[in-house]
């Protein structure tokens, strides 16, 4: 129509400058047109995809009670195996029951996470002893992560209030402010080697036994929790491991205890991390600042669906499915599926298969210019 108007304008005998001008006004009133109806059908979807998540809220007991049973059951399994080959000499074949002891142990953590969220039990009380009984074996403060993490879930997206609970992230500009030693530290941070590979054991063997939740420099917008609010999860935990490796290391021997212990955890450190970093750090991920940014928005649109085969989603308590789990966090993990299912506006939404998730491992930057993450790499085609 806007064409069809402007001929006839030019036929009239008008300035062609000032044809094109019209057309050129009525072509920008047509896409602002398009883009408030996109962004509203859009909101709409939120809306109905909220009200949907908030009917599989609540635990089921039988269903929390024999996956944890049954997790159980076959970690410690597994770990008696990989202990009595090791006493026998066969260390090959109990190194090589690590990676499955390792992913029954994600697992585990999946639970540990759900009670920390209250969503496991609808009793409070339930959710934190098996909260912490299972951070024996992940070596992860029940109550400090519980607290951290469930900051990360009310700021998740937010630029404005980054910190604890979260991947280091900084903006383009941020990056670009920065004196060439942190930015140096932050690069050296955002490695994979050292993010993940590295830093994944370090953190949960080393990192997790001391009460830090402080910013690292070159996070300028931080926010971490005192010490005081967290020393005796901390304390307590550490206690506790003290206590049950010593005692089964004075039983089994303290090299097989080890050698079952430090592989397990490894697996399912790096198995975590890369599962935790994909949820988060993808290019077209969702980050804003007030009064823009929303909480919903932030869950659905800058959290992963990892769609992950059959099996693994079993290993990984169907955490790939993290915007309804950032949404609505009151569902338990046997639930997501059948939210996820049944709903079309869900259906509807992009996935990422572990093909898709390779190229996460290079994003390090949010641009907030084009709204998305980048790699350094292409930080250098801006300058």
């Amino acid at each position: 129509m806007a064409s069809f108007r402007t001929l006839n304008f030019v036929a009239s005998g008008a300035p062609l400058s000032h044809s094109f001008s019209v057309a050129a006004d009525a072509a920008a009133t047509a896409v602002r047109r398009l883009s408030h109806d996109a962004n509203e059908a859009r909101l709409e979807a939120l809306r109905r995809i909220v009200e949907h998540c908030k009917k599989f809220q609540g635990a089921e007991l039988k269903r929390s009670l024999s996956q944890a049973a049954v997790s159980l059951m076959i970690y410690v399994a597994l770990a008696a195996a990989m202990i009595a080959l090791v006493k026998t000499g066969e260390w090959g074949f109990a190194l090589l029951l690590s990676p499955l002891a390792g992913g029954v142990l994600v697992k585990l953590f999946t639970i540990q996470h759900d009670c920390g969220h209250g969503s496991y039990f609808k009793n409070r009380q339930a959710n934190h002893t098996l909260g912490f009984l299972i951070s024996l074996l992940t070596f992860t403060p029940y109550g400090f992560w519980r607290d951290s993490h469930n900051r990360h879930h009310a700021g998740s997206g937010d630029l404005d209030r980054r910190g604890i609970g979260a991947v280091d992230t900084l903006t383009v500009e941020e990056y670009r402010a920065l004196p060439k030693g942190e930015r140096l530290m932050y690069r050296f941070y955002r490695h994979p080697l050292v993010l993940i590979v590295i830093g994944a054991p370090v953190y949960f063997f080393l990192l997790q036994r001391l009460p830090l939740a402080s910013a690292p420099p070159f996070a300028k917008t931080y926010t971490g929790l005192k010490v005081t609010q967290i020393w005796k999860s901390v304390l307590l935990l550490n206690i506790a491991l003290v206590l049950v490796y010593g005692g089964l290391a004075l039983i089994f021997g303290a090299g097989a205890v080890a050698l079952t212990i430090l592989t397990t955890v490894t697996f399912a450190a790096w198995a975590g991390t890369w599962l935790f970093f994909v949820q988060h750090q993808y290019e077209n991920a969702y980050w804003a600042r007030k009064p823009e940014w929303t909480y919903a928005e932030a869950a659905i649109y800058g959290s992963s669906h990892y769609h992950l085969p059959k099996l693994l989603r079993w290993f990984t308590g169907n955490i790939g499915l993290h915007h309804i789990h950032h949404l609505a966090s009151g569902i338990p993990n046997y639930r997501l599926p059948e939210c996820y299912r049944s709903s079309k506006d869900l259906l509807a939404l992009p996935k990422m298969t572990m093909l898709d998730s390779l190229n996460c491992a290079r994003l390090a930057l949010w641009d907030e210019a084009q709204r998305k993450m980048i790699s350094f790499s292409a930080l250098k085609a801006l300058a």
